[in-house]
């Protein structure tokens, strides 16, 4: 089956990567030409395990192709996805809808042959609607449906989410629409992962609901944490206590410094966004976004508290600067409040990550980027562990002793066991615990 997928993006490129691999020829289409030559050239414009050697193998297998050129892209397609940015809309925290609209009109000068118009991209409800509406206006004979198709993909795991999916989406109410999208993921069928055929949309309230419930289960844990501090539990113990009840599930229950990344902030923030359009509140939702808002800063004035309350003039090692392990993705790290705080209170920053640094040096000033973990433990006051990267697991800690000024280990996302750390020597401070 032919595809084009309008956007380069994480999803859109991880879509296209994917959908080749299952053997369809696919076209992803970006405005962007410098990102198009950069994977003419083999390089992948975002970090995600294993999508260079995906991307790379089905370029070469002729599957997999890019190009500037909109209306060529298309162009035979049976199927196109609309996977641009839904960024949150400055003022009101609504989805910004710009580019998918935009792309909407394009498409609609290109399109021939009855095409399937499929909203990859995060999108309130009703926006397939709006889609539907600008394709007739632009092309009033054209032959058209619109289905909803949403991602549900983990920076850092999403070639696997792809294709090993807990459950496919798809909404719309087109017979032969919803025909082409069965033949889509039918390599699918092999590992058996259930396609849920739903009204349009439902399948968009769906991502916006499943996000927001996840972000209330990682609120809720943080908040049980703070109340484990305050009583003398080990929010591990509890999260384990009731992860293993099979009604409630383990996943979204570590407590830690607060959500970040492309998804939980501006989908949050667009669900409520929509509630009020529709007057039917999410008072969780709006709790959740709030609670998880002040969590971040807290987290700076956690490792305040360990330094003994004053931080003037010294210096705070920052291991960890991405929302999550394995993604370069910096958009709504905690890891920006706990360094912007700490730099408040009048304390140096000496920061390593693995992928983030390069996109950190856009959202954080007057920070020492270092070429590694020693390198930033080096002559620091104390050691705060805000992202756990793998590499960060296993430190030698009679060498970080050794090399801090100060023996203060702020362990933000409670992966180590605290014995340990004190019988290394250590004033050791985690979350929850």
């Amino acid at each position: 089956m032919r595809i084009a997928v309008i956007g380069t993006g994480y999803v859109g490129l991880v879509s296209g990567a994917c959908f080749s691999d299952f053997g369809h020829h696919v076209v992803c289409v970006d405005k962007d030409a410098s990102k198009i030559d950069a994977l003419h050239a083999g390089r992948i414009p975002i970090f995600e395990p294993g999508l260079d050697a995906l991307v790379a193998s089905n370029v070469a297998a002729g599957r997999l192709e890019f190009t500037t050129d909109l209306a060529e892209g298309v162009k035979g397609a049976q199927a196109i996805f609309i996977a641009v940015g839904t960024p949150s809309r400055r003022g009101d925290g609504h989805a910004d809808l710009g580019y998918v609209y935009a792309a909407a009109e394009e498409i609609a000068q290109a399109i021939t042959d009855f095409t399937v118009v499929v909203t990859k991209s995060t999108v309130p409800v009703g926006t397939g609607d709006e889609v539907e509406r600008i394709l007739a206006k632009h092309n009033p004979e054209g032959n058209f449906a619109v289905v909803s198709n949403p991602e549900f993909l983990r920076e850092g795991a999403a070639i696997d989410d792809f294709k090993r999916p807990d459950r496919v989406v798809v909404g719309g109410d087109d017979e032969r629409a919803m025909a082409v999208m069965r033949e889509i993921y039918r390599p699918l069928s092999l590992n058996r992962a259930p396609v849920i055929e739903m009204a349009r949309r439902a399948a968009e309230l769906t991502k916006y609901a499943g996000n927001a419930f996840l972000a209330t289960k990682i609120t809720f844990i943080n908040e049980i944490a703070d109340l484990c501090e305050k009583v003398g539990a080990d929010v591990q113990d509890v999260a384990r206590g009731i992860g293993l009840d099979n009604r409630i599930g383990a996943k979204f229950l570590h407590a830690g410094p607060g959500y970040g990344g492309s998804c939980f902030p501006k989908d949050t923030l667009a669900l409520l966004k929509t509630s009020q359009d529709f007057e039917a509140p999410q008072r969780i939702v709006e709790a959740v976004v709030a609670v998880n808002d002040n969590r971040k800063r807290a987290m700076g004035r956690k490792v305040i508290t360990a330094m003994g309350e004053d931080v003037r003039g010294k210096t705070v090692a920052v291991l960890g600067l991405t929302f999550k392990p394995n993604t370069d993705d910096m958009r709504d790290s905690p890891a920006i409040a706990v360094i912007q705080t700490l730099q408040d209170a009048g304390a140096t920053i000496r920061a390593y990550d693995p992928e983030g640094m390069e996109h950190a040096a856009k959202l954080v000033d007057n920070v020492t980027f270092c070429d590694g973990v020693y390198q930033a433990i080096e002559g620091s006051d104390a050691l705060v562990i805000v992202t756990e990267w793998d590499a960060f697991r296993a430190l030698d800690l009679p060498r970080v002793k050794s090399l801090l000024s100060q023996p203060i280990l702020v362990d933000l996302r409670n992966i180590y066991p605290r014995d340990v750390v004190e019988a290394a020597g250590f004033s050791y401070t985690a979350v929850g615990r």
